[in-house]
């Protein structure tokens, strides 16, 4: 009994630490979702006004793409 709870706990363990490898995307997938039509927002007046009003909280252009503040102290 003991050990068929050892290899239970053991394939257990396997699982749940194989569960998580494939998160991410892989540099052979980034061609893919680069196309236009995988874009969150594809409406180019919805980005142009997105932008704008992104400008106007932060002082900032571009940089949509990362992380970071308008007043450039990170």
């Amino acid at each position: 009994m003991a050990r068929w709870k050892t290899c239970v706990a053991s394939l257990l363990a396997i699982a749940c630490s194989t569960g998580c490898t494939s998160l991410g995307v892989e540099p052979w997938d980034r061609d893919i979702l680069a196309k236009d039509e995988m874009q969150l927002v594809t409406d180019p007046l919805e980005v142009a006004t997105d932008d704008h009003i992104y400008f106007s909280k932060e002082a900032s252009s571009g940089g949509r793409g990362f992380g970071g503040g308008g007043c450039g102290c990170n």
